[in-house]
């Protein structure tokens, strides 16, 4: 019999990666070394709860409808957070049409989870969307690390690189994100076209 903490402790990990998101904004607005640095670790926390809230849930057999639900959208709302703050920070160079390309497909496969479940069906994450998940966080961590580089530059003037360099690190955040966005969009056809039944079904439905 496994004690009532444990059965819960995926769900409160996934519950804490939406509590840090308020926390992961106030951080990355504030052109601050250190403040850049918290928000680095924030986000590592929060790619560690995801990391193991499911690991966790499978481990001891407790995947709950909710944990299914809840797992996917924590994901989209600490990353979501990440890349609108990017686009607010000119130092970064990302264009707003690459986020909202991002964003537009997450609320388009939260829509079709949404239509799913009142079909009485749960469709869970497949690899390539946990690929996809798992590139935009090593890329967002990139990023906030080219930002703390920054500012770390700004503070010391004296270790400032040659302008190359300085170059590459400039539009390093754009390549990225390009990358990023050509990743998600893939996916976000890969998972439509495998559960295309949903929507079929869902048009047939109403045409009668």
């Amino acid at each position: 019999m496994k004690p009532t903490w444990l059965k819960n402790l995926p769900i409160q990990l996934t519950l804490l990666r939406i509590f840090l998101v308020p926390f992961f904004m106030v951080f990355m607005f504030v052109d601050n070394l250190w403040t850049r640095i918290f928000a680095l670790l924030i986000f590592v926390l929060g790619g560690l709860t995801d990391l193991y809230d499911g690991m966790i849930a499978r481990h001891l057999n407790v995947v709950t409808k909710a944990g299914i639900f809840l797992d996917p959208l924590a994901d989209k709302l600490i990353i979501s957070a990440a890349l609108i703050s990017f686009v607010g920070l000119r130092e970064l160079h990302v264009p707003a049409w690459m986020v909202v390309c991002v964003i537009s497909r997450e609320f388009l496969i939260t829509g079709l989870r949404i239509l799913a479940v009142s079909g009485g069906r749960i469709i869970a994450a497949d690899r390539t969307g946990k690929f996809k998940t798992t590139s935009q966080i090593i890329a967002i961590i990139i990023i906030l690390l080219v930002l703390i580089v920054n500012s770390l530059f700004k503070k010391y003037p004296g270790i400032v690189p040659p302008p190359a360099i300085m170059s590459f690190i400039r539009s390093l955040p754009y390549w990225i994100m390009f990358v990023i966005t050509l990743l998600t969009l893939y996916s976000g056809v890969v998972y439509l076209w495998k559960h295309r039944d949903v929507l079929i079904s869902e048009l047939k439905n109403n045409g009668k």
